[in-house]
């Protein structure tokens, strides 16, 4: 099988802070992962190799420092890699991004199956894997928790609400993972030495069939107007009594005086 993971190097969550004049995060010094949900991704590409044999390829769309998140997976296991980035794609919505990403599948060839984390844990949009899949013109499945793969058919798992629908589609499609679906093994150290070795090729606009008008902040309909950080919450009172009976009764009295009861 031919697969391609698509895979997005975000900051860590514990560590976003936002520039309040241009609206973007500030990504400068701030430590970065490979996202959560894409690592399942890989994860699942990875054991499908396994079991019916072919090559996983990972893509990533983002700057040059996205390369590391690319040797993470193929340290992993990956068997190809490519970064896509070019000054050109910057300021790029779900949309411009999905169509960036599909032109790059389509450079790629012959595609059996892509595979998407369920959403970017920086943005929790998960728009791109369904939006790259009506690009390319493909059937989808999201939410999946379990793949199997008999011949041309795929049968997966997709979890929802109220439980779980059993939903078969042929090959090409595109799926997006759940966390649920596996758990992401950790890079060898052999792994990480030929990861290191190799040359990862970068794709820039100039390398794909694009249209330049579809591309980064032109081709995004959709616009940031403003992101801010929520304001701390206000920690609670701490009532001191001298016994519980005392407690009881000034939290009453201040319920009381603020009308909640």
């Amino acid at each position: 099988m031919e697969i391609v993971v698509c895979v997005k190097q975000v900051p860590d969550t514990t560590e976003v802070k936002i520039d309040p004049a241009t609206n973007t995060l500030i990504r400068q010094g701030v430590p970065s992962i490979v996202n959560p949900f894409d690592k399942n991704a890989v994860e699942a590409a990875l054991q499908l190799k396994e079991k019916h044999g072919g090559k996983v390829t990972v893509i990533s769309m983002g700057p040059p420092q996205a390369a590391e998140a690319l040797k993470e997976c193929l340290a992993m296991g990956a068997d190809e890699a490519v970064l896509i980035s070019d000054r050109a794609f910057g300021g790029a919505d779900t949309l411009a991004t999905s169509y960036t990403l599909a032109a790059a599948v389509k450079k790629l060839g012959q595609v059996d199956m892509i595979i998407c984390g369920k959403q970017a844990i920086d943005g929790d949009t998960a728009q791109v894997g369904p939006e790259m899949a009506e690009h390319l013109m493909m059937a989808q499945v999201t939410c999946v928790s379990k793949i199997e793969v008999t011949g041309q058919t795929v049968r997966v798992e997709r979890e929802h609400e109220e439980g779980y629908e059993i939903i078969e589609a042929q090959v090409p499609v595109l799926l997006t993972v759940l966390k649920s679906i596996n758990e992401p093994r950790y890079p060898t150290v052999k792994g990480t030495m030929k990861a290191n070795r190799k040359q990862i090729p970068v794709w820039t606009a100039g390398d794909m069939t694009v249209n330049p008008e579809q591309l980064g902040l032109k081709g995004s309909p959709t616009q940031v107007r403003r992101i801010f950080t929520p304001p701390q919450r206000v920690q609670g009172e701490i009532i001191q009594a001298g016994s519980a009976r005392e407690a009881a009764a000034a939290l009453t009295k201040k319920l009381l005086d603020a009308k909640i009861i």
